[in-house]
């Protein structure tokens, strides 16, 4: 029973971690172009990954 609930909680932990790195990428990505090279952001909409599929893969990664 506790491994079940074990794998629950990793699960929702990694939902939680993707759930907000997406929130936070897509508040970077609303910024102006020059305000994410000024933060060091550098994939600034040169990246060939689209923001939603890197968070539909948050399940496979470890």
């Amino acid at each position: 029973m506790s491994t079940i609930l074990s794998t629950i909680g990793r699960i929702a932990s990694e939902f939680n971690a993707a759930r907000t790195r997406y929130r936070t990428e897509r508040a970077i990505y609303a910024l102006p172009i020059e305000l994410q090279k000024d933060i060091g952001w550098p994939e600034a909409r040169g990246a060939n990954t689209t923001l939603f599929n890197r968070v539909h893969d948050w399940a496979g990664a470890k």
